[in-house]
């Protein structure tokens, strides 16, 4: 881990503004898009960069914003990973964004984000507050393969039950579905029927399948080697340096993706979810048990 002052902490995003706090993570998955070339890193992925001055950046940008916005983070990179434990960055940017009235949307795989609960909900009651969780296997031994240094998704499932108590709402992330490994229908029923359960008010998946760049292809090629012996090959053999990997299950499992969403109210449209994601009422009613 090491410390830089950066210059700017928000970018803009279609009504909404988006915050990463780190660069890098410690957290494993042996898919991660961010460690792909395109996004330029100087340093190792795992020795994350840490804006320290991020606090200080986001009061200025919030105090100088005339409308008030939903401010994201998560999308590069885990708010919550081990380091936050000690940093509090994403607190105190938090308790900046409930102090000058905007909303959060936050992405994470990690249950530390309970222990900030208490100002999510402070969040969710003056302006909104949306908790996004990944979840990707229902079996807790392949999640201990796939994301290797987060919780399990059993966790991951009980950080969602806790913000139903509160009224917070929340949307899951159906994504990245692994050909040959978690790519069935059991897991994505597993998983789905959970988020019923929650009362999770969205989940986003793109076509079930995975995307691979330049620096993710070779990392996620060697974890395949070390935990899957020969699959490797059955992928190169199937996909090539395609950048899109379907799944040879996706029709099927996109049936029962939108069914279950369906019967459920769930929304299950990429587009819907990020439309939600991304918009502040002017005036935000909290989410009701009762809707849920």
């Amino acid at each position: 881990m090491h410390f830089v002052d950066a210059k700017g902490i928000l970018t803009a995003n279609k009504g909404s503004c988006g915050m990463n706090i780190c660069r890098g993570c410690t957290h494993g998955c042996i898919y991660c898009d961010s460690r792909s070339t395109c996004y330029q890193f100087t340093h190792p992925f795992e020795d994350i960069e840490v804006k320290q001055n991020a606090p200080e950046l986001l009061e200025k940008a919030l105090k100088s914003k005339r409308k008030k916005c939903m401010i994201g983070t998560g999308a590069m990179s885990d708010p919550y990973m081990h380091c936050e434990k000690d940093l509090k960055l994403t607190r105190k940017c938090l308790e900046i964004i409930q102090k000058h009235g905007f909303g959060a949307a936050v992405q994470t795989k990690s249950d530390l984000i309970l222990r900030d609960i208490d100002l999510l909900d402070e969040i969710n009651q003056s302006a909104k507050c949306v908790v996004q969780m990944t979840l990707t296997t229902f079996d807790e031994s392949l999640c201990r393969i796939i994301e290797p240094n987060v919780c399990s998704t059993k966790r991951r499932i009980e950080v969602l039950e806790k913000m139903q108590e509160k009224g917070i709402p929340t949307v899951v992330w159906l994504t990245p579905v692994l050909p040959f490994i978690n790519d069935t229908v059991e897991n994505i029923t597993a998983i789905l029927n959970e988020c019923v359960r929650t009362g999770v008010k969205g989940v986003i998946d793109f076509g079930m399948g995975l995307t691979l760049r330049e620096g993710d292809r070779e990392y996620y090629y060697a974890a395949l080697d070390r935990n899957f012996p020969g699959m490797k090959e059955q992928y190169i053999r199937r996909y090539g340096n395609a950048y899109e990997l379907p799944s040879p299950n996706g029709r099927e499992l996109l049936k029962v993706f939108r069914k279950i969403c369906s019967d459920n109210g769930i929304m299950s449209d990429p587009n819907e979810c990020f439309r939600y994601l991304n918009e502040l009422p002017e005036k935000y009613e909290q989410m009701s048990l009762f809707d849920m």
